[in-house]
């Protein structure tokens, strides 16, 4: 959740993939809890080539294959995230505009005469909503990945962007919209103090803020009704539990529930009902996966709407006014869904005969007419359909990627690995074309595999399509993604069962999925490479170290090196979830901690590197700091082992801009065909417009030294 690759997109209370990627579910009103964990995966990786040519060792199962260009497989969506106006009059959806993805809008019984209504010239436009004004659009955006979040609001009459938070430094945060209030929203702003977000209604056509609840408390997070009352908020106990407070009409705050630390992760309210006397709330206490209940306050009755014995809660369709509870997700192996009304039933019924793939309510108008709905396959693009309830007929509208259609993508395989202590592990196994010709995930032969470990740790991967996975399968190795313990969505005794755990059982989990795939004559065990980003990165530092031997190179994105400078160097309006770094990393306040916590930081073990590694950093991350990249560079030079540092001026936790993302994949794409034997792109010209610079290793890397600008390989600025 901290550290995962993500960007928190909140759109009427719910989390959207970044465009281009897999589609999420529109959740309604009642959201698929606070701490859902957010939805983009960055695409880390590739690598460059010398030359016109593919690598001389081309595995010979790929020979008919056509190479998939990078630019195809990274680049912008055409369109995406296609999104129906609250009165059904227009559509929306996010599409370059000279090549950075700015919001359309058009009639909705006339998108093709969309025109843009935002103006971004440089990082792009990743998380946009419709107002319940119907009449204007709302977006964030930072500068170069500081994270400092602005929400700005488009009137699509005038034409006029508005910054609704104008303030610099100021870290942004959308508590509330609703349809009740459709010319206002609640924000969070941490102006007063940079470690607590007080809350304002903003009127969204003037911009004007009244200051509507002041953070005195340390509070997470607050849980607001339709009527914008704070009705609770959050904070974290000494303990390392959750205290949920209710304002005690004194203008003070009462305890409403307490929340032990073991079920942090996997319970909390979520909403209100219509009547704003019931809430919602995902609960895990007295069971091990967290349940979806309504709690009707008044005659304090409890109530379970939805359980599943595999999985957490993880999504919610609500209706856009009522908030009545129609359909529930829950995701294991893949994403299902229960319909809980008769009211949404048969149009269920209907979509399943429309398209192919996992459906998603993606949008919804209030009256509940229209609806947006997106199709996902794991072996193509998503589909989009504007969808007339009455009428029960679907109307195709685009797919985001038409230029996929048609490529050579392979099936990702869902794969349940017992690890040694007999936890059950979700992992994703994709494999290069003409390798498993029967279709039962496993391939004729060994081949070089990539160990995908995602971000977080309080995160999860899903099926689903993954163009990293479709990548590293093109260029012939078999991709292993590995929900290791502590990821989210399995349930608390899981996600439990990785306190204090990172370079320990978490990092068993991934040696044991690597094991399995030997065993399984999946993997080539000579031939595994580790990559990921954020705590992936770190978990790649912990393979080079702590595990020298299993693997054969790495690519760590942004990830942290030593825990006791990563705990240290937070952004400040985190401190108040402090605690739960405590409980669930390590106490970084008292001597036997830090010793721990030094103990499990790869930086201590860095005379252990044997095997080639490839660093990715972004020098504006406020999450973990370019100084976690450069100390660890500094640590492998002084002791003459080789690295590869690849570091970006204008980027923070992650790559957002499309040049600086296809330039890291040429570099990456060019390392694991050295050190795995697969095939690669030529560089051609995906280092342009990239702001990519290489202070240490440029040499390391088939073909990069040369095809950077000079000033490009200077050493970084510490």
């Amino acid at each position: 959740m901290w550290f995962s690759l993500s960007f928190r997109q909140v759109e009427r209370g719910r989390c959207v993939s970044a465009p281009g990627s897999a589609e999420k579910p529109y959740y309604g009103y009642t959201t698929m809890l606070r701490r859902s964990v957010a939805c983009l995966t960055i695409a880390v990786a590739q690598l460059i080539a010398g030359g016109p040519r593919l690598s001389a060792a081309e595995p010979e199962y790929l020979k008919d294959v056509p190479l998939i260009p990078r630019q195809t497989l990274f680049g912008n969506p055409e369109k995406a995230a296609a999104r129906i106006s609250p009165d059904g009059k227009r559509l929306s959806y996010l599409a370059p505009v000279d090549g950075v993805l700015n919001v359309w809008v058009g009639p909705a019984d006339d998108p093709a005469a969309a025109k843009p209504v935002t103006q971004d010239k440089k990082r792009g436009i990743r998380s946009y909503f419709w107002a319940y004004t119907a009449k204007h659009i709302l977006y964030t955006q930072d500068a170069d990945g500081d994270e400092n979040w602005h929400v700005y609001a488009v009137d699509l009459d005038s034409g006029e962007t508005k910054d609704l938070t104008p303030i610099k430094g100021v870290a942004a945060q959308i508590e509330a919209v609703s349809h009740r209030q459709p010319g206002e929203l609640l924000i969070g702003l941490n102006d007063r103090d940079e470690k607590l977000h007080d809350v304002y209604r903003v009127n969204i056509a003037t911009g004007e803020r009244t200051l509507v609840e002041k953070n005195e408390q340390g509070f997470t997070g607050y849980t607001i009704d339709e009527d914008f009352q704070v009705r609770f908020a959050t904070r974290f106990s000494e303990d390392g539990g959750n205290d949920i407070l209710k304002p005690d009409g004194k203008g003070g705050w009462s305890e409403f529930l307490k929340i032990p630390m073991t079920d942090t992760l996997t319970t909390g309210l979520a909403g209100f009902d219509k009547t704003g006397d019931v809430v919602y709330i995902m609960d895990s206490r007295d069971r091990n996966t967290g349940a979806l209940y309504s709690w009707n306050l008044k005659s304090d009755e409890k109530r379970l709407i939805a359980e599943n014995p595999l999985a957490d809660v993880g999504g919610v369709l609500a209706h856009p006014t009522e908030n009545t509870v129609e359909a529930v997700s829950f995701t294991y192996e893949k994403t299902k869904w229960e319909i809980l009304s008769d009211t949404v039933k048969a149009d269920f019924e209907y979509l399943e005969s429309v398209a192919d793939g996992e459906i998603q309510v993606t949008s919804r108008t209030l009256d509940d007419r229209t609806w947006t709905v997106a199709y996902l396959m794991d072996n193509g693009p998503v589909r989009y359909y504007l969808y007339d309830r009455k009428a029960k007929q679907a109307k195709f509208l685009f797919t985001n990627r038409k230029d996929w259609e048609g490529l050579p993508w392979v099936k990702m395989h869902p794969v349940v690995i017992t690890a040694r202590d007999g936890l059950k592990l979700v992992c994703y196994l994709t494999l290069p074309p003409n390798t498993d010709n029967d279709g039962d995930g496993r391939p004729a032969q060994p081949l070089p595999m990539v160990l995908d470990v995602h971000g977080g740790p309080w995160s999860r991967d899903s099926w689903g399509f993954n163009a990293e996975a479709q990548w590293q399968a093109n260029r012939g190795y078999a991709v292993l993604s590995v929900n290791f313990r502590g990821s989210t969505g399995f349930g608390k005794d899981f996600v439990n069962a990785g306190n204090k755990e990172w370079a320990g059982k978490m990092h068993d989990d991934l040696l044991d999925a690597v094991k399995w795939a030997v065993d399984q004559k999946v993997a080539d065990a000579g031939k595994v490479a580790i990559s990921g980003g954020s705590y992936g990165g770190y978990a790649t530092l912990v393979g080079l170290t702590f595990t020298p031997d299993v693997f054969a190179c790495g690519v760590d994105v942004v990830g942290p090196s030593n825990i006791l400078t990563l705990l240290s160097t937070i952004p400040p309006y985190w401190q108040p979830a402090i605690q739960m770094f405590k409980d669930r990393v390590g106490d970084f306040t008292t001597e036997e901690g830090r010793k721990f916590l030094l103990e499990r930081s790869p930086l201590t073990h860095v005379e252990k590197i044997k095997k080639p590694l490839l660093i990715g950093q972004g020098a504006n991350d406020p999450r973990v700091k370019q100084s976690e990249a450069d100390q660890i560079v500094k640590a492998m030079e002084e002791k003459k082992i080789p690295v590869t540092y690849a570091l970006y001026p204008d980027e923070g936790h992650g790559f957002a801009r499309p040049q600086n993302r296809m330039s890291f994949n040429a570099v990456t794409e060019a390392f694991l065909a050295a050190h795995l034997g697969g095939r690669y792109e030529p560089i051609g010209g995906d280092f342009k417009g990239s702001s990519l610079k290489v202070p240490a290793g440029a040499s390391e890397v088939p073909g990069l030294l040369e095809a950077l600008p000079k000033e490009s390989s200077a050493p970084a600025a510490k």
